[in-house]
C-alpha cells in the first residue's frame, strides 16, 4: 500500500473579504485533510480546535484506526492478519522498519531484544521504596523515568543508536513489569533468560521462582502475544501526543516515554 498523500484541489477560505488557497490532501485510507500550516502567516488567524478532535498533528504511514468500523492496520497490514500469522517481535520490527522481517532479520532483532532486557542492578533498589499495593502504572512511570539517569543519550544519534533505544524500551519495560509484580507478592526477582522468546521470557519472569519452574502454556503465550500486538500502536492517541510534545523539547527518551505512560 502506498504511504503517500494525494494532493487534491485546493480549498478556498474567505476571511475579511479576502480569499486564501489552502492545500488539501487525501490519505491512503481516504481521509481528507486541509493543510493550515501557513494559515497564520497568510491571514493572521489561528484555528481553535478544543481537544484536537479535528486536527491531525502529523503525517504518518504507521497506523490507521477507525474505531467505529473496527479497523486497525499497521503499515497497511490488517490487524487480523498480523494477529493470526505474526508474533509481537515481528510486529515490533514492522512498526519500526516498515516491513516484516525475514528469518535473518528476525533472529538479529530478537537477539538484540534479549540482550537489551537487563536493567541496571542499582535500579532494583527503587522497587523497595514503593508502598505495598502501589498502582502498577505509577511504578512503571517512575521506573522508566529513573532509567534516564542510568542510560544517558549521546548528543548525536545515528540510526543504530535509535534502534538500540527502541530495543531497550521494548525489552526493559517488560522486565520492569515483571519485577514490579514479583515485588508486590514478596517473591525474589527472576531475571530475563536467553532460553526464551519475548513473551515466554516475560511470563517466566512473572511466574517462575528459584524453587518452582514455570511450565509455559502455549495457549497463554499466544494470548499474551496477541494482546501485545493489539496494543503495539494506537495511532495519535493521548499517550502518543504526550510523547511527541515532550519529545519536541529534546528531553531524554526515557523521560519522554514516561510522559506517555502517565497520560
Amino acid at each position: 500500500m502506498s504511504d503517500k498523500l494525494k494532493l487534491l484541489k485546493p480549498a478556498t477560505l474567505i476571511l475579511d473579504d479576502k480569499s486564501y488557497s489552502l492545500p488539501t490532501y487525501m490519505g491512503v485510507e481516504g481521509e481528507r485533510a486541509i493543510d493550515i500550516t501557513k494559515l497564520r502567516n497568510q491571514t493572521g488567524y489561528v484555528t481553535l480546535d478544543d481537544g484536537y478532535g479535528n486536527t491531525g498533528a502529523c503525517e504518518s504511514a504507521i497506523t490507521y484506526i477507525d474505531g467505529e468500523k473496527g479497523i486497525l492496520r499497521y503499515r497497511g497490514y490488517p490487524i487480523e492478519e498480523l494477529a493470526e500469522h505474526s508474533r509481537f517481535v515481528e510486529v515490533s520490527y514492522l512498526l519500526l522498519y516498515g516491513e516484516l522481517p525475514n528469518s535473518e532479520q528476525l533472529l538479529k532483532f530478537s537477539t538484540r531484544l534479549n540482550e537489551s532486557s537487563i536493567i541496571h542492578e542499582d535500579v532494583h533498589h527503587f522497587f523497595n521504596g514503593f508502598p505495598r499495593g502501589s498502582h502498577p502504572m505509577g511504578i512503571l512511570a517512575t521506573m522508566v523515568a529513573s532509567l534516564s539517569t542510568f542510560y544517558p543519550l549521546p548528543d548525536q544519534l545515528d540510526a543504530d543508536t535509535e534502534v538500540q533505544i527502541v530495543a531497550n524500551l521494548v525489552s526493559q519495560v517488560r522486565t520492569i513489569a515483571a519485577f514490579s509484580y514479583k515485588k508486590s507478592i514478596g517473591e525474589p526477582l527472576v531475571y530475563p533468560s536467553i532460553k526464551y522468546k519475548y513473551t515466554s521470557n516475560f511470563l517466566n519472569m512473572m511466574f517462575s521462582s528459584p524453587v518452582r519452574d514455570y511450565q509455559l502454556d502455549h495457549d497463554i503465550v499466544r494470548a499474551i502475544d496477541m494482546l501485545l500486538i493489539l496494543h503495539a500502536d494506537h495511532e495519535q492517541n493521548c499517550s502518543t501526543s504526550s510523547v511527541r510534545t515532550a519529545g519536541s523539547s529534546m528531553a531524554n527518551v526515557y523521560a519522554v516515554i514516561t510522559a506517555g505512560i502517565a497520560a
